[in-house]
């Protein structure tokens, strides 16, 4: 924000605000470092150099990069409210996160959204909004609200809100599904979702407004979208770590059109692991150098938003920065929101809005399969986000089959207690017990995973009695917290319950399970669990 008195501090005609002195300052435009101070005045940098302020701040000599920024992620999947979000990124030198709040969009509807927003608003982060497009996430999906595009018109103009989040519906793109391009149609700034789509397909959906994707999980997918204009976001979250496979992508001329997206990691993995800190140290350590890595982490994530208020230290650019004693290691001492240190404020009780459960427990006979023969199984891929769809010749007699690691997975309509959909899924690794979640994207029913019946219907009851959450069972143990450790105990898979919560997704390939059953993500439509089933 240009203010006579921003000016007159500008040319030292006043004193600023602040100035920090010592600091070797990462300028992302030349990718080089600086040592020099600067000077703040309300909030935003007015110049480099020598000035006068009327506090200083010695940095002394450590590095300074500007505000950290995620340039796609679903707050929601972190299991907090946002401002306990906020209180763990921003300890790790985040500043600025771009999210899509279509989880709890497609639970809450519109009061989902401004829920996201009000909560916001109430702490030092930009929480920047993009609006959910897909709510549901397909045609086929069910779940807890429509939003139209005259249901998003009415956001649009609101603080926070910059665009629209994640297309995820392709095949409506590519059809020209008029309520999909009228919702297309209200911003500037559309995010895309595109997992494997090539060719002729690709460019219909660029050449209908997509201009980003956080779904590629194969170089040659990546470069192929990037020579196609798209923005390409690197993604490392908890299940979908994708950044050492696509990494080869960036250079000096291609780092302009990447950047870093956390997507889905949980609050574990925020706590221990990091952020976007930790995205910069796994790429440094995997050989690409750090200045592409703090440009790709910081302008070039605000350039693909046009967001020229910040992702630089330069005069009129927002004083958001982040103080760090060593490039390898890039542990980040302190981080300065608008020039002003970040201070944990400690705990606050969120609000908590309302969220409809409505199911209806299965009885072990209504999860029951017959028949034998050649059946569609879901692969779990380590790492990864995408299935594989697998073809295993089965006896519904012998399942579970631990040996095979083939177990049933169940989802259960949170919405309308319609019933429950029966597929089958291999590397969960559970040798006993099941687990439970109503953290399903993205209709979010309760999707469950066990080697027994009895104790899947007994975790879905589990989670229906929380109103919504998270439980593993075996036998009479039935544990809401700590749940990872409970699930390790019984052999599961690393971050079961973000696997679990991907089960039902019905926009990644290649099959899910959703409260009707087995779900072809390519053919896109409900399949019957044995290809030919004999009884």
């Amino acid at each position: 924000m240009i203010t006579p008195a921003g000016l007159a501090a500008a040319r030292g005609l006043e004193p600023a605000d602040t100035v920090f002195l010592g600091g070797k300052v990462f300028n992302p435009f030349t990718c080089t470092w600086e040592r020099t101070d600067f000077a703040v005045k309300d909030g935003y940098v007015v110049g480099l150099g020598e000035y006068e302020g009327r506090r200083e701040y010695d940095l002394a000599g450590t590095y300074v990069v500007p505000g950290l920024i995620d340039a796609h992620v679903h707050i929601e999947s972190s299991l907090l409210a946002p401002a306990e979000y906020a209180r763990l990124v921003l300890a790790r030198g985040t500043t600025t996160v771009v999210a899509d709040p279509h989880e709890i969009a497609n639970v809450c509807g519109a009061p989902g959204i401004e829920y996201m927003l009000a909560e916001g608003a109430r702490t030092p982060l930009d929480i920047l909004v993009m609006l959910p497009s897909c709510v549901p996430a397909t045609p086929l999906d069910a779940g807890g609200a429509v939003l139209t595009a005259e249901d998003l018109a009415r956001f649009r103009g609101h603080e926070g809100v910059i665009g629209l989040g994640e297309v995820m519906n392709v095949p409506g793109v590519l059809s020209g599904d008029p309520d999909l391009r009228a919702k297309m149609d209200l911003f500037e700034v559309v995010d895309g979702h595109s997992p494997f789509l090539s060719g002729k397909d690709l460019n219909a959906y660029v050449y209908a407004g997509a201009q980003s994707d956080h779904e590629c999980t194969t170089l040659e997918e990546a470069r192929e979208k990037l020579l196609r204009g798209m923005y390409i976001m690197i993604r490392e979250g908890s299940t979908e770590k994708n950044l050492k496979d696509l990494l080869p992508l960036v250079d000096a001329c291609t780092a302009p059109r990447c950047c870093f997206a956390t997507d889905d990691r949980h609050a574990d993995m925020l706590a221990g692991e990091g952020h976007i800190d930790d995205c910069i140290k796994k790429a440094v350590a995997s050989g690409l150098r750090v200045e592409l890595a703090l440009r790709m982490a910081t302008l070039s994530a605000a350039e693909r938003f046009g967001l020229r208020d910040r992702g630089a230290l330069v005069p009129g650019r927002l004083a958001d920065f982040c103080a760090v004693d060593d490039l390898d290691s890039f542990h980040v001492l302190r981080t300065f929101k608008r020039g002003v240190e970040v201070v944990d404020a400690g705990y606050r009780e969120p609000a908590c809005p309302a969220a409809p459960l409505h199911a209806r427990v299965p009885e072990p006979l209504d999860i029951r399969i017959a028949g034998s023969g050649e059946a569609r199984v879901i692969g779990i891929v380590p790492g990864q986000i995408t299935t594989r769809a697998l073809r295993c010749p089965v006896d519904a007699a012998n399942i579970p089959d631990t040996g095979r690691d083939i177990l049933k997975a169940v989802v259960t309509d949170r919405y309308r207690a319609v019933g429950s959909g029966v597929g089958l899924v291999h590397g969960f690794g559970l040798k006993a017990g099941a687990i439970a979640g109503s953290v399903s994207h993205d209709s979010h029913n309760i999707v469950a995973v066990g080697v027994g019946d009895a104790d899947i219907v007994r975790a879905i009851g589990e989670v229906v009695r929380l109103g919504g959450g998270l439980a593993v069972v075996c036998g009479r143990e039935v544990t809401s917290l700590p749940l990872e450790e409970h699930a390790r105990r019984l052999g599961a898979i690393q971050n079961p319950f973000m696997y679990l919560s991907f089960l039902a997704l019905t926009v990644i390939p290649e099959l899910r399970v959703t409260e009707r059953g087995v779900f072809d993500v390519t053919a896109f439509c409900d399949m019957p669990l044995f290809c030919e089933r004999r009884e």
